[in-house]
């Protein structure tokens, strides 16, 4: 496994290049799509380190040039990753006649996973699920991480070893990562955790910080790796902790479960007297660096509260429909202002244009109207997943893409039979509404294609070794 050491410029997206570094190629694409619209024919020049150096419509004269007939689009952002459970996707459909089938069934199925893989199974487990978003144009990915400890509950000696695996697995997969390690610490609101929960559990704030903090060492040593932090939700930390963890953690994307399900909501106002998100609001400053995970069920408070506080909510439609959590409320949330990103959670579902349209159509079926956002949906949907996503990752842009900045696209064939007779005013469209993978050319990150023709550079290597680790596990 190929490992570089972290350069000191990975951790954000400068708006300047400096002028004396050299292009070493350049990828004629027919038209790259940008906040503003679509700009092109276009040239972009990258420099060996895959940040983008030049920006124009012709090549200059001698220059490599690599003609790519395709339509650019920003690589898309997952913000919600359980790598692990990627192991178990399609192992929970089979429902027994009379039992009453829900999340909370399914999470049951989800712990007997989670107590079996080491970790070197967990790395070449996410090294597959991590290798199928770029294949599907997902750039960076959010690992909303808590399985912390092995199999017995006892923390390993290198306590970010989990971690490290992860951030390895997206190595090898070509996929950039920002590590959140999880805080979990009980079992449910004022209960003791679970024996099946033994491998998530931190006891404390000073346990977690210290797994926080060796997950920051471990960042450190990668390219393109960066840090969040968390706690799983309200049931799962003390309410007191959470407000300590927030107050005493680094500046750093803070990522949280909350108002997922009736469930939840019904106990926390047994034991707070609030409801999730409102207990939120009130207790915690929570600004843009908050990244609030499905909020299924909110009111009208919570609604206009949270869309009024800055933080981003991170929506996985495919997973919350699969284990049928409910539809958060979309349409009134755009409207109060507020911003959302989008994540796979369980990978039962990875395509985000697929994510993307759930999100639409789902408020299209509640109101039986097609106008969920005012104006080009396209370019909103594009436009606020890719800006609010990275956010969730830490990174700061000033546009889709730019001199200074990576280039990280996802390449849809330009000659595609429906797309090649669209004008450019219903491009997008076309793509996001009709397109499935077999339009895609590729997605590069850093400059170079980690996926072409479906093909990702690693794929066999990582196959075998995930192979391997099923049949190691034995869990389908």
């Amino acid at each position: 496994m190929n490992l570089h050491p972290a350069s000191p410029s990975s951790q954000s997206q400068s708006p300047l290049a400096p002028a004396d570094v050299e292009v070493v190629q350049y990828f004629a694409f027919t038209s790259m799509w940008q906040r503003e619209g679509w700009t092109g024919p276009i040239c972009a020049g990258v420099s060996a380190d895959g940040i983008v150096r030049d920006l124009v419509t012709d090549a200059p004269a001698g220059a490599p040039v690599e003609h790519v007939e395709g339509f650019a689009l920003p690589a898309f952002q997952n913000a919600h990753s359980h790598a692990f459970q990627y192991a178990m996707a399609g192992l929970a459909e089979n429902h027994p006649t009379g039992l009453a089938d829900d999340f909370w069934t399914w999470r049951e199925e989800m712990y007997k996973c989670a107590l079996t893989v080491d970790p070197d199974q967990a790395e070449a487990i996410a090294a597959m699920v991590y290798a199928e978003m770029v294949r599907v144009g997902y750039g960076h990915v959010a690992e909303f991480h808590y399985l912390h400890h092995d199999r017995n509950g006892k923390p390993y000696a290198h306590l970010a070893e989990m971690g490290e695996r992860m951030v390895a697995a997206a190595a090898t997969a070509g996929i950039k990562i920002t590590l959140v390690p999880v805080f979990y610490q009980r079992g449910g609101f004022g209960m003791e955790p679970q024996e099946r929960q033994r491998r998530f559990i931190s006891k404390t704030v000073d346990d977690y910080l210290k797994l926080l903090d060796a997950s920051a060492q471990i960042v450190k040593k990668y390219e393109h790796a960066m840090l969040g932090c968390s706690v799983h939700s309200l049931r799962a930390v003390e309410m007191d902790d959470i407000c300590r963890t927030v107050e005493q953690s680094p500046k750093v994307p803070f990522h949280l479960h909350a108002a997922e399900q009736l469930k939840e909501i019904s106990d926390c106002l047994a034991y707070t007297g609030q409801r999730p998100v409102q207990w939120v609001l009130d207790h915690l400053s929570i600004d843009s660096r908050f990244h609030v995970v499905h909020a299924t069920h909110l009111d009208d408070a919570e609604v206009k509260g949270l869309a009024a506080s800055g933080a981003r909510v991170v929506l996985c439609p495919s997973t919350e429909g699969n284990l049928g959590d409910g539809i958060f409320r979309m349409k009134e949330f755009v409207k109060a202002g507020g911003r959302w990103s989008i994540g796979t959670d369980s990978h039962i579902g990875l395509n985000p244009l697929e994510e993307l349209r759930m999100i639409d159509y789902r408020q299209r079926l509640l109101t039986h109207q097609r106008n969920t956002f005012e104006g080009d949906a396209a370019a909103y949907l594009i436009n606020e997943s890719v800006t609010s996503g990275r956010d969730a990752m830490g990174v700061r842009s000033s546009n889709h893409f730019g001199v200074g900045q990576p280039l990280d696209a996802v390449v849809y064939n330009a000659k595609s039979h429906l797309v090649a007779e669209t004008s450019e005013k219903h491009r997008l469209a076309t793509l996001l509404y009709t397109s499935d993978s077999s339009r895609l050319l590729g997605t590069i990150v850093d400059g170079a294609w980690v996926v072409r023709q479906q093909h990702h550079r690693r794929g066999e290597n990582i196959k075998e070794a995930f192979s391997k680790a099923m049949r190691a596990i034995k869990n389908r």
